[in-house]
C-alpha cells in the first residue's frame, strides 16, 4: 500500500492513501496534537470531508487497536524470512499462575530462550515490554524463537 505525505504549513502534515473500498483516506496531523480523518475525492484533496476528529489520547487507543494484529502480522512476515525463526502468541490465562506477577518473574527467557517482543493488553499493544510489566489474565504474549522454545515457553506459562 502507498501512503503519501503532504507538509501543510502552519497546519501539520496529511497522510493520504486509498482503502480497499476505493474510498481514498487522508489523516490530517495537526500542529495542535489533534487528528482529522477525512475523506476527499483524488482529483481535489483539497476538498475533503472530514469524518471525524481525535485528540492525541484517542488516536493513540485507535493505533493502539488497529497496531495489535499489526504487530503481530510483522513478526510472523519476520519468522518466515528467517530459517529456524518461528513467531507466536501465548495468552496468559485468568487463572494463570503469573496473573498479577511480572513478566520477569517468568523467566521465559532464561528458561526457554524466547524473546517476548510485545504484550497485547485488550487493545493496547505494548512493545519491547520491560521485565516490571505486570501481567494479567487475557494478556498476549507475542514471542519470537525456536519452535522448540516458544512450545517450552508455552509450557511454563501454561503449567
Amino acid at each position: 500500500m502507498e501512503v503519501s505525505e503532504v507538509l501543510l504549513p502552519g497546519v501539520g502534515v496529511r497522510y493520504e492513501f486509498t482503502a480497499l473500498s476505493g474510498d481514498n483516506i487522508g489523516i490530517v496531523a495537526r500542529r495542535d496534537g489533534e487528528f482529522d480523518l477525512i475523506n476527499f475525492e483524488p482529483s481535489d484533496p483539497d476538498s475533503g470531508k472530514t469524518l471525524f476528529t481525535l485528540d492525541r489520547e484517542q488516536a493513540e487507543a485507535l493505533a493502539d487497536i488497529l497496531g495489535a494484529p499489526r504487530i503481530v502480522s510483522r513478526f510472523a512476515d519476520l519468522s518466515r524470512e528467517v530459517p529456524g525463526l518461528a513467531s507466536s502468541t501465548i495468552d496468559i490465562a485468568s487463572d494463570s499462575k503469573f496473573d498479577g506477577r511480572t513478566l520477569g518473574e517468568t523467566q521465559l527467557r532464561t528458561l526457554t530462550g524466547v524473546s517476548i517482543v510485545a504484550v497485547v493488553k485488550e487493545h493496547t499493544v505494548i512493545p519491547s515490554p520491560t521485565p516490571d510489566e505486570v501481567l494479567s489474565g487475557g494478556d498476549s504474549l507475542v514471542v519470537i524463537g525456536t519452535e522448540q522454545g516458544i512450545d517450552r515457553a508455552r509450557g511454563v506459562l501454561l503449567d
